[in-house]
């Protein structure tokens, strides 16, 4: 892989172009065990393994890191906003704060020296601070203090000046002088609604029990923040250092990395920092791998039937640039619009590497299957193609705000939500969104994976097929229309390897050679086989197949909101065989023929496998057992299909019989390889 790495980074410089790598990859614990670690984004035990994460990265990556406790997105239903945890350090990988070495013994700062060590850190700063106690009624042992702290607009002409601290009084009558009985910092908690109007809300939190200790840091730009920490690592003298909360400066581009930890429904999700090429992207996944086992963590669950999956979280992959004035897309709309086009030509990268749930209902739905045809897109593309100035030079060929407003609204699911997009632009041009502005592009379809080298391995795809897709020429000239084949032989395991195996093959001729082992052991364990039988020449193979479930109507949930449900009690199943098998046996399913294709094709088999509530069509039964039959020269054999349609066992007891009655004919469309057992 690094001869191939070394090749895509030499195309890209031949053009000019940095184009950078982000992730978030998933993980969860060895045994997971509550709510947090199957719906819900919260619960007790995953900060705690988020703090041990961080630590664990601190140690192997970025000794002399801060970290903090970040409040992140709230969504309906939640009390509170999500957690994330944010570590930093300096561009150039140096400390942005100088930590002390912790002392041994070092102990958290006592409550009743609460009120001196800000004394302290008001005379590091230099100016008088105000402090005011508050309650905690949640803990009342716990001792709490308030300090209006801001700083005026530094001087960007100086970058050296002193920072010019403004502190104030905050005159809050005794009976108010308590914190709220929401869960989490006090920093978070305080009483603002009686704060002085003429103030800016910045306040430093001061909480302690003498078992820990916490500040909860104003809102402040870069600069000014790391003054403060500065003064808050001098005056800890022997002390532990406290548990920081506050924000991440939105000046710190350019100036610092950023590592993000955070609570997303059943794992924990790491944010990578900006890497600036694949070798970046595989260190920062194999820091990742083991730093997790070395806490307790994995980027894969254990399934009841023993198998390997996914954690469900996903292992979303992000391109961007360097910054927004490098970007390499906001000048090259007809080469992104030709990756989108390529992306729609082959359905391997939306669906080989996703999770379980594929298709319209997933979160990851391909353009086309979320606008139902091709129609739109195929003019919002050629008008990207269009307006691109072929002169990445010039600044007025920047593209932004029209690749933003032309593809964001088309990447979406069918509720128009366009973050839940094979091909995500939320996070590329859009002002009117937090965090809108990014320049990112992010690719969904991309499930965690127990091997670190499969992950890379995609990653490394992605960028030979950017850099490949730069030549005009190896672009598709018009999207194309799959109709039905999309959601019938495209969701099988044979097509999809075929599918990657063209583009495997277009990359090498065009000198990019990757190794096919790490996506062939990938595809064997997405798709682990069913049943293997094989008699001298003759051979028969069964694996899974996908299936998009359909997406069921709003389920009312406890508190009046709603939930999003697919049915997923459909199972496939696809059957090869070889030409010897064909030849001289036959197959029989719950006792009627089922013939293989003449033409050599593969053949699929749809089912019901369960009765879930709710889910469509409810009268219809789940269509266990399954019994499969081979009749040929040397006898018959059984074997039936297990209670959690994972693998056909050899069944001594099934029938033998040669198989009657009318073959299986049940098909949506003419042409199609998928049997629906529901329609004979």
């Amino acid at each position: 892989m690094e001869s191939v790495a070394a090749a895509v980074e030499q195309r890209f410089a031949a053009a000019g172009i940095r184009l950078t790598l982000g992730g978030e990859p998933t993980y969860v614990p060895l045994q997971p065990s509550g709510a947090e670690w199957s719906v819900a984004a919260d619960g007790p035990t995953k900060l705690p393994l988020a703090r041990a994460m961080a630590r664990e990265l601190q140690r192997r990556q970025w000794p002399g890191s801060t970290l903090l406790y970040c409040p992140g997105k709230r969504y309906e239903g939640e009390v509170n906003p999500r957690w994330a945890l944010r570590m930093f350090i300096g561009v150039d990988g140096e400390p942005a704060v100088r930590w002390p070495e912790p002392a041994d013994g070092a102990a958290a700062l006592a409550p009743a020296a609460g009120g001196a060590w800000l004394a302290e850190l008001a005379g590091r700063l230099k100016l008088a601070l105000q402090p005011l106690e508050l309650v905690d009624p949640l803990d009342p042992a716990r001792r709490v203090w308030a300090v209006p702290l801001s700083a005026a607009a530094a001087d960007a002409a100086d970058p050296e000046a002193a920072v010019e601290w403004l502190p104030a009084a905050w005159p809050l009558e005794p009976a108010l002088r308590q914190l709220n009985a929401a869960p989490g910092p006090a920093g978070l908690r305080l009483p603002l609604e009686h704060f002085p109007a003429e103030l800016p809300r910045q306040v430093l939190t001061l909480e302690t029990d003498g078992q820990g200790w916490e500040l909860f840091l104003p809102p402040l730009t870069r600069r000014p923040l790391t003054t403060l920490l500065q003064a808050i690592a001098d005056s800890l003298a022997g002390l532990a250092r406290p548990n920081l909360s506050g924000m991440v400066p939105v000046d710190c581009d350019g100036h610092w990395q950023v590592l993000g930890l955070t609570a997303d429904p059943g794992v924990l999700e790491i944010n990578l920092p900006i890497c600036h090429g694949w070798r970046d992207y595989d260190h920062w996944l194999r820091a990742l791998d083991q730093a997790a086992a070395a806490v307790g963590l994995r980027s894969w669950k254990q399934a009841a039937n023993g198998r390997q999956e996914g954690t469900g979280g996903g292992n979303h992959l992000l391109w961007g640039g360097p910054s927004l004035d490098q970007h390499p897309f906001f000048s090259r709309p007809a080469w992104l619009a030709g990756i989108l086009r390529y992306w729609q030509h082959h359905p391997a990268l939306a669906y080989l590497f996703s999770g379980a749930c594929v298709g319209p209902a997933s979160q990851a739905p391909r353009p086309d299957e979320a606008a139902g045809d091709t129609f739109d897109l195929e003019l919002a593309y050629r008008a990207l193609e269009r307006a691109d100035a072929g002169n990445a030079a010039d600044p007025a060929a920047d593209q932004r705000g029209l690749i933003g407003e032309t593809l964001r609204h088309l990447h979406a699911d069918r509720s128009g939500n366009n973050h839940r997009s094979e091909i995500s632009f939320d996070k590329f041009w859009n002002p009117g969104a937090p965090a809108g502005c990014l320049g990112l592009v992010e690719f969904r379809a991309l499930e965690s994976l127990p091997q670190v080298e499969w992950s890379s391995a995609i990653a490394l795809l992605w960028s030979a097929l950017a850099a490949r897709l730069l030549q005009p020429s190896h672009r598709p000239k018009a999207l194309r229309d799959w109709g039905g084949e999309l959601h019938d032989r495209l969701l099988l395991p044979q097509l999809l390897w075929a599918d990657l195996e063209t583009m495997l093959a277009e990359l090498a001729a065009d000198g990019f050679v990757l190794d096919p082992a790490p996506f062939r052991a990938l595809w064997d364990w997405r798709f682990p086989p069913l049943l293997r039988f094989q008699e001298g020449e003759a051979w028969l193979e069964l694996r899974p197949g996908l299936e998009p479930w359909p997406l069921i109507c709003d389920v009312p949930r406890e508190g009046g909101f709603t939930s999003r449900f697919v049915d997923g009690s459909l199972r496939r199943f696809e059957l090869s065989a070889s030409a010897a098998f064909r030849q001289h046996w036959r197959l029989g399913l719950a006792g009627r023929p089922l013939p293989l294709p003449a033409d050599g094709q593969v053949l699929a088999v749809r089912y019901r496998l369960q009765r879930l509530y709710p889910c469509l069509h409810p009268a219809i039964p789940p269509q266990l057992p399954l019994q499969l039959s081979l009749h040929g020269p040397g006898g018959s054999q059984a074997f039936s299909l297990s209670s959690d349609g994972e693998r056909f066992v050899a069944d001594p007891d099934g029938s033998t019989a040669a198989p009657a009655g009318n073959p299986w004919q049940g098909k949506r469309r003419s042409g199609e390889l998928t049997i629906d057992l529901r329609l004979d």
